[in-house]
């Protein structure tokens, strides 16, 4: 069941145990299938970031700053969700509780990294190079369901961007307060969620190159040593 709480917070090194021994509330290998059925969403969002020269990923430049944005799950919006973390637990099996607003309660609700995939894709054609994680809900959470987040860079033209695809229905059984305010308002944050992580991660993404000065930033180590017991996502306001 998620957790509801208006002011204080959850032990959060023992809930993240407690999460790990659940299963997922859905069935992944199930995901072709559901995106046909109309009782299910599906959602796309697309969000153009800054171009680099064509040809592989440029180091350090706008490929590789979006995806140390997007694994390190510094795109959401802060003032709608945070993640904590063992940042000790290899990343493709790792174990989020998601701290999401909402009515002015903080909500806990558990997530699974479902893997990470790194290479080039041809679509329409054209051939990029993609880096791509997902997250999947976990028993007790108010929704059922998958997100995906992806980066990419079209080899042609040089053209980067960022993606949002999720796959998702309303839960059962989860709190009987969220249950009611999700079935009401549930979408409308849905698609706030993704429009502001779009928006905030075009954002981070030009900032973080402005500050290199030319448009390339030297290229932070995508397995930087963990400090502390427990991760907590973002950190950049």
């Amino acid at each position: 069941m998620a957790e509801v709480r208006v002011l204080s917070a959850p032990d959060v090194e023992r809930e993240l145990v407690r999460l790990r021994e659940l299963d997922l509330n859905f069935d992944p290998t199930d995901l072709a299938r559901l995106r046909r059925d109309p009782s299910w969403h599906v959602d796309h969002y697309r969000k153009e970031l800054p171009a680099e020269p064509a040809g592989a990923p440029v180091d350090g430049g706008s490929w590789s700053v979006a995806r140390h944005l997007s694994v390190e799950y510094e795109f959401v919006d802060p003032r709608l969700v945070h993640a904590y973390f063992d940042p000790h637990e290899a990343f493709e099996r790792r174990t989020m509780l998601l701290n999401i607003r909402f009515w002015g309660l903080r909500i806990y609700s558990g997530v699974r990294v479902g893997g990470i995939d790194e290479g080039t894709r041809t679509e329409g054609g054209r051939n990029a190079r993609v880096s791509a994680w997902n997250y999947r809900t976990l028993a007790g959470h108010f929704e059922r369901g998958q997100i995906d987040y992806e980066v990419w860079k079209w080899l042609d033209t040089g053209e980067v961007e960022f993606r949002i695809d999720a796959v998702s229905q309303a839960a059962r059984g989860s709190h009987p307060l969220v249950d009611v305010g999700f079935r009401i308002f549930g979408r409308g944050r849905q698609r706030k969620f993704a429009r502001n992580a779009c928006e905030r991660m075009a954002r981070l993404t030009r900032e973080a190159l402005d500050r290199a000065g030319g448009g390339v930033l030297a290229a932070r180590p995508s397995s930087a040593p963990p400090s502390g017991p427990i991760a907590i996502r973002p950190t950049v306001p």
